[in-house]
């Protein structure tokens, strides 16, 4: 692996979860595109490059605040969930699925930010 993020389990959850919302935000309606599709799929995104940019090159304090900001974006994520299922875009079970990835992955980061 070229880059030490690539080796990071948090990272690549948080990767693999990208995907997910990306295919999630296929069945919103097309009055949502540059609302809540947009959002969800960049506070995603921003999870993993915010991993991948504190990791690389950092303190582990800058580490930490990145992971903070990655943090901050996964709850982004979760709070773009319930705005979906409340607007009754998204349902349970797709809920229920990001939502449990989603507290993982925090969990995760948290834990590596702890160990910092």
């Amino acid at each position: 692996m070229a880059f030490k993020f690539e080796s990071l389990q948090v990272w690549q959850r948080a990767l693999d979860l990208t995907v997910d919302v990306n295919l999630l935000t296929k069945k919103f309606p097309k009055d949502e595109l540059y609302v809540l599709t947009s959002q969800i799929k960049r506070a995603a995104d921003s999870v993993v490059l915010n991993i991948a940019e504190g990791c690389t090159g950092q303190t582990n304090p800058v580490f930490k605040t990145f992971l903070g900001y990655s943090l901050r974006s996964a709850i982004e994520v979760v709070s773009c969930l319930f705005i979906g299922k409340k607007r009754a875009i998204i349902d349970n079970v797709d809920f229920q699925k990001l939502y449990d990835e989603y507290q993982a992955l925090t969990k995760m980061i948290t834990a590596l930010r702890n160990t910092l």
